[in-house]
């Protein structure tokens, strides 16, 4: 691994000196199922709310390295795949580099353009005093073994292959945060670089699924989103059945330019949000990412892709909504990302059987059923909804010609229908912890 956390030892360093490896270096977003804790299944009435910039603990963790190995870095990254990271934030704070080695400054201008991040330099201590504390970030050259006076310690020392020791137990006296030794380090400081000046995750993640097939969860998935963009709501609706045929058609958006899922098969570390947000594309006020609406095959995206979308979207957006396909392979790639689960169903007893077992295949998380019915089905809903144990989050309108609408791409017209925006607006009043 090749981001060190140091722990000076009074000044001497070296391995046993108190110098060990710790858990800031991220290696990467933790994909698997059952990631985060849950609480397990409550009703949406307890929904802490759909706040704008929320901050949320724990959604994005990413594991760091074991305490207790070789200190020195892994080898394996290539110095020449730090300029070929994908999806790396273009809007950073400023870092300040600290160095008079011509041969480390290259290589960090390099890797800051690829990662995005403004980069301001100086080619001693005393130079960098008046940017010092204002940096969102320091990285000093070996080749500098003093700090200005009374100024935080420098966030990563970096060092050359072949200077052995002597730059852990320079690390250790000088209080950096953690070493980095180029190139072979080179991929990892542009994951560092990105990660430590990405936005603070905070969009919450709407799961829409159908209890049982032909439900209408696509559709409420589109009305919702469309609902949402008209409050101002910054909001990503998100394709999540490679095997629906391309939620895009039903929006008639499919000319529209921007990346569809394909074009993220190879994404991989930390998206950076902005570069994100600014490449998909848009129809009824929102963004979308969605499965190719053609009959040419596409590329599978392996889940740690889905898992690094998901984040960067989460961090770039106030809400994603993802329709959930009703396949295992969506179940397991989308759900469990959910913070909270929208179950579409109609008022039919056979709807409610299938959705009952659906139940019991969805991650533990905040989950509410939605009925599609007209006024007179309607009235099942609240006992489906008991029989299910779950909250009736509302009722999505049986409305003649729907069906028909998102085969020609017309349901962002169906959507300004005022039955439809009472709908929308129910539930995404609901999730806003709203009465």
């Amino acid at each position: 691994m090749s981001g060190q956390h140091i722990e000076p030892s009074g000044g001497s360093g070296g391995d046993s000196g108190g110098v060990r490896e710790g858990g800031g270096a991220r290696a990467g977003l933790q994909a698997g199922v059952g990631s985060r804790a849950r609480a397990g299944r409550r009703g949406m009435h307890d929904a802490s709310g759909l706040q704008r910039g929320r901050h949320r603990p724990g959604i994005a963790s990413a594991r760091g390295p074991d305490p207790g190995r070789d200190l020195r870095p892994d080898p394996d990254p290539d110095p020449s795949t730090a300029a070929a990271e994908p999806w790396l934030p273009v809007d950073s704070a400023e870092v300040l580099l600290v160095t008079d080695n011509v041969r480390l400054h290259a290589d960090i201008e390099r890797i800051a353009a690829a990662v995005g991040v403004s980069l301001r330099t100086s080619v001693d201590s005393a130079g960098a005093r008046s940017m010092w504390d204002t940096a969102g970030m320091v990285l000093l050259g070996s080749d500098i073994r003093e700090l200005p006076p009374r100024r935080r310690p420098p966030s990563v020392l970096l060092g050359l292959d072949g200077e052995g020791d002597s730059l852990w137990q320079l690390g250790a006296a000088l209080g950096a945060e953690r070493v980095a030794v180029l190139p072979e380090a080179a991929a990892w400081l542009a994951e560092h670089l990105s990660r430590s000046h990405a936005p603070e995750p905070g969009g919450l993640v709407l799961g829409v699924m159908g209890g049982c097939g032909g439900a209408g969860a696509s559709t409420a998935a589109v009305w919702l989103a469309q609902e949402a963009a008209a409050h101002g709501v910054g909001t990503l609706l998100v394709d999540g059945d490679p095997r629906g045929g391309g939620l895009e058609l039903c929006l008639a958006a499919e000319d529209a330019p921007g990346l569809r899922w394909p074009d993220l098969a190879g994404a991989s570390g930390s998206i950076g949000s902005g570069q994100l947000s600014d490449s998909l594309p848009a129809a009824g006020g929102f963004s979308f990412l969605s499965w190719p609406g053609s009959r040419e095959p596409s590329l599978d995206v392996e889940p740690g892709a889905v898992a690094a979308v998901l984040d960067a979207s989460r961090r770039g957006f106030e809400l994603v909504i993802v329709d959930i396909g009703r396949g295992s392979e969506s179940l397991a790639s989308f759900a469990w990302d959910c913070d909270r689960i929208l179950l579409v169903a109609p008022a039919q007893l056979r709807a409610a059987v299938a959705a009952a077992r659906l139940l019991q295949e969805l991650p533990p998380v905040d989950t509410a059923l939605v009925i599609r019915g007209n006024a007179g089905s309607a009235l099942d809903g609240p006992l489906i909804a008991e029989s299910l144990g779950l909250p009736l989050g509302g009722v999505l309108p049986e409305i003649r010609g729907t069906a028909a609408a998102a085969e020609l791409g017309r349901l962002l017209e169906f959507g300004k229908r005022k039955a439809v925006r009472r709908f929308a607006r129910a539930v995404l009043q609901l999730l806003d912890g709203a009465a």
